[in-house]
């Protein structure tokens, strides 16, 4: 992907503009560990979402994300999203992703996330070549800054923004104790290229389609994909 090749760039140049940055209250209410999750709240890290072993998911009832931190220095992601198609609104693509690591709080406020390389993601495009398969995830992701803010409503909230500066959807504290499945590789993989890697690993899911919870939320997307380019 174009912002893992910019990655080093990045790193290289941000020191020069920005100052280390102080983790008091008025940047982060809270530590950043625990799980944390947006929207509707339905999407959780841990054993609820993914079975590394034998890159199978359990689908939420809604689409969304989930970041889970331990203080010492692991991170676990869950995502589910669909992606619509501005020029075939029903060609939707449906994306489930897991992948955990270890990650880095730098200096200039932003994180480096590591993964241990057995992440994978299965993805439904029903106008692709091939409609269900799954793939590795296996790429190292760089955010550019976080803040932890106190909602008044409910409680802390995870501001979390991209290489690029874009947001990801806040996220609220599910617990303040990280659920997460085991901190270490969970598969034996085999190492790739990030240039390689979606060719070499790339398989179809076969029976592993949509659950009647995913079919659901794609049908009520499809009224929506108009409206926005990704539903989280």
């Amino acid at each position: 992907m174009l912002w893992t090749s910019l990655l080093p760039a990045f790193l290289a140049v941000v020191p020069a503009f920005a100052q280390d940055i102080i983790l008091n209250s008025a940047h982060n209410a809270t530590p950043i560990s625990g799980t944390w999750s947006s929207g509707s709240k339905a999407v959780s890290t841990g054993s609820g979402f993914a079975n590394a072993l034998n890159q199978t998911f359990i689908y939420p009832k809604n689409t969304g994300v989930s970041y889970s931190f331990t203080d010492d220095g692991f991170y676990e992601i869950a995502r589910y999203r669909f992606n619509s198609n501005g020029s075939e609104p029903t060609c939707i693509t449906g994306v489930m992703n897991w992948v955990h690591g270890t990650y880095d709080l730098l200096g200039n406020g932003s994180i480096v996330m590591t993964p241990f390389g057995d992440g994978y993601q299965q993805i439904q495009d029903p106008c692709g070549a091939v409609s269900n398969f799954i793939e590795i995830y296996n790429q190292t992701e760089m955010y550019q800054s976080w803040r932890v803010f106190l909602d008044p409503t409910d409680g802390p909230k995870l501001h979390l923004f991209q290489f690029d500066g874009s947001p990801v959807a806040p996220q609220f504290q599910l617990s303040a104790t990280p659920n997460m499945l085991p901190t270490r590789a969970l598969r034996n993989v085999t190492t790739v290229t990030a240039a390689s890697k979606r060719s070499l690993t790339k398989r179809s899911a076969g029976e592993r389609s949509w659950s009647p919870a995913g079919v659901v939320a794609l049908v009520v997307s499809l009224g929506t994909a108009c409206a926005a380019s990704i539903i989280l």
